[in-house]
């Protein structure tokens, strides 16, 4: 899934892109920076959020 698919998938849901992150526990910001393609989410904090929004799979 890309960044652009997980935000669709999210509105369709009519999930605001902070109430996910406080359900999954993640930094707003990292997860806005996941969404909008600046960060790959390759370690961290970041590769969570991807993993959350089905962007990456776990590793």
């Amino acid at each position: 899934m890309t960044p652009q698919l997980a935000k669709e998938k999210l509105a369709q849901q009519g999930i605001t892109a902070i109430d996910f992150a406080k359900e999954n526990k993640l930094n707003y910001k990292t997860l806005l920076a996941v969404l909008n393609g600046t960060n790959k989410g390759r370690y961290g904090e970041a590769h969570r959020a991807a993993v959350a929004l089905g962007i990456k799979k776990a590793a």
